[in-house]
């Protein structure tokens, strides 16, 4: 009954058009002060120690590193590299959004940013070059969403607060699963540009290979300092992410130039204002679950679910069938946030494994960014080609369905995601 309660408030204040992380914090307020009996003390006292977690400062950091790169002309330069190893091939200036896009993953954490900092360097030059608008946009739409599951990864931090999950182990899990979706995404892409002989690139010498490498260089070996200096142990995923930020401003700054130092505390004010807003999601979060905890409702839904023989493959199937249809009007952090406390305790009971669970909740939010009617990616990417949402839903579906088959295969098959890390010692 409490259930029902509490997400019907949730749900009629979200469709009110209230945003969530408001609609989160007065279901909680009014769920505690009408009723539960729960002293108002131990709310504020989990309030605190809810958010307080070492792992959420990773958030602002990576936050600050991503626009910083993002503002910094690291994207083109990525894209220079790209098109001078993959831009003779069917499709190639395609393939090379694809292959920066996962390049720029790496480096950003974001999904949106990628999008933005490719999308609006390479799309102008992709039309320029004689491709149609709608392919280029369902390239890029699809492909920048590999900026939250290839690491470093804002998302992931969310999944590790949510459920005291190894943001490092989640990092390593990530790596295999989005070198195979970019692969992926650029197969579907190669084959659509071969299928309608979409334009190719003169094919690049080893010189100029040799010149973009070095021009993107800095930007790239960002890669080795968060990956490396995690997997060593030099450093915890925290201080990689304010390592990452530090790093990032120097390379913008001092060493490409595209920033002056008095561009610094806009590229900061901008990453505060993103920090707070995630953070403010994040602290009514810690409330929501909470009061679900309380009322023990996480275990009530396992104990249900165990009744009625649900096992492990019909466990996994109905929790993407409700994180697809929760991407129809949430953003990713707040799926994450919201579900995770709620549906990881019954995956424990079932045996799955928290870092492969983890990988899939990531891949649904990656297909959530790019379906409609609020994919967020579909919104970003319309902003950059003055496409209708209609026309972008349009183009995308090719990749999108490629999608969705991967998200099958990270689902039922678990070795993908868990044998880096496990192979690495961190599991």
């Amino acid at each position: 009954m409490s259930a029902a309660v509490i997400f019907g408030i949730l749900l009629a204040l979200m469709l009110t058009g209230m945003p969530i992380s408001i609609s989160l914090g007065l279901t909680v307020l009014s769920f505690l002060f009408t009723m539960t009996q729960v002293p108002l003390e131990s709310v504020a006292l989990k309030l605190f120690t809810g958010i307080e977690k070492f792992e959420i400062m990773a958030i602002p950091f990576f936050i600050l590193a991503g626009n910083f790169l993002t503002h910094g002309g690291v994207a083109r330069r990525m894209i220079n590299f790209a098109t001078s190893m993959v831009g003779h091939w069917y499709g190639g200036l395609a393939l090379s959004g694809v292959m920066a896009c996962a390049l720029f993953a790496a480096v950003s954490g974001s999904s949106p940013a990628t999008v933005v900092a490719i999308g609006s360097i390479l799309l102008p030059g992709m039309v320029k070059a004689g491709f149609p608008m709608r392919f280029g946009a369902g390239v890029i739409t699809t492909s920048g969403a590999l900026g939250i599951l290839i690491p470093p990864s804002i998302v992931m931090v969310m999944y590790s607060v949510a459920t005291n999950t190894s943001v490092g182990a989640l990092f390593m899990a990530g790596v295999v699963p989005g070198l195979m979706l970019a692969t992926m995404l650029g197969g579907v892409t190669w084959y659509r540009a071969r299928k309608y002989n979409y334009p190719r690139q003169p094919k690049a010498s080893w010189v100029t290979r040799l010149r973009t490498f070095r021009e993107s260089f800095w930007g790239l070996f960002l890669i080795v300092v968060v990956m490396g200096g995690i997997y060593t142990g030099t450093f915890t995923p925290t201080e990689a992410a304010a390592m990452s930020a530090v790093y990032a401003c120097f390379v913008a700054v001092f060493v490409y130039k595209d920033l002056g130092v008095k561009d610094i505390p806009r590229v900061l004010l901008n990453s505060a204002n993103m920090s707070a807003m995630l953070l403010y999601i994040i602290t009514n979060a810690v409330m929501f679950s909470f009061i679900l905890t309380n009322e023990n409702i996480p275990q009530v839904l396992a104990s249900w679910m165990l009744a009625k023989g649900f096992g492990e493959i019909a466990f996994l199937l109905a929790v993407n069938i409700l994180l697809l249809a929760a991407g129809n009007f949430m953003e990713p952090s707040s799926i994450m946030l919201i579900f995770a406390p709620i549906l990881f305790p019954v995956a424990m009971q079932l045996g799955i494994d928290p870092v492969h669970f983890g990988i899939m909740m990531t891949v649904n939010m990656e297909v959530g960014m790019c379906h409609p009617p609020v994919g967020l990616n579909l919104y970003v990417a319309s902003g950059i080609t003055k496409m209708g949402i209609t026309e972008l839903t349009v183009a995308v579906w090719p990749w999108l369905l490629t999608m969705l088959v991967f998200l099958a295969v990270v689902t039922y098959w678990p070795t993908l995601s868990i044998w880096l890390p496990r192979m690495l010692g961190m599991m």
